[in-house]
């Protein structure tokens, strides 16, 4: 699968909300993930850190709300998708987060997603 392809993979099963997926037919089993500097868990490396990290960020979560996925953009090896997530945490606060994540592609796997957003 060259980049285009990967992209198109990503924001459908985002969409569907196949995240697992996403990760087993997708990911490098050596992908880092980069969140903002103060963020949880700012630098994982591997799939066994990254799973361990989603399982956090789904565990502190009350209630999903919605969320959306805009079409990516490639350039070469990287491509960017604009996202937002509306949900509330486990201590009641209602949250709208929008991001711009970052992914590269080499040997038709990702091996870096990198997310943009407001703390």
């Amino acid at each position: 699968m060259n980049t285009q392809d990967m992209a198109n993979k990503l924001v459908a099963f985002c969409r569907e909300g196949k995240y697992e997926e996403c990760y087993e037919q997708l990911y490098s089993e050596n992908c880092i993930s980069i969140e903002p500097a103060g963020a949880f868990m700012e630098v994982c490396e591997g799939m066994e850190q990254i799973a361990a990290k989603g399982i956090a960020w789904t565990e502190q979560m009350k209630e999903f709300h919605g969320s959306s996925i805009g079409d990516p953009i490639v350039s070469g090896r990287f491509f960017s998708v604009p996202m937002m997530l509306d949900y509330t945490t486990k201590d009641d606060q209602r949250k709208q987060m929008e991001e711009i994540c970052v992914y590269e592609v080499q040997d038709g796997k990702i091996i870096l997603e990198h997310f943009f957003y407001e703390l």
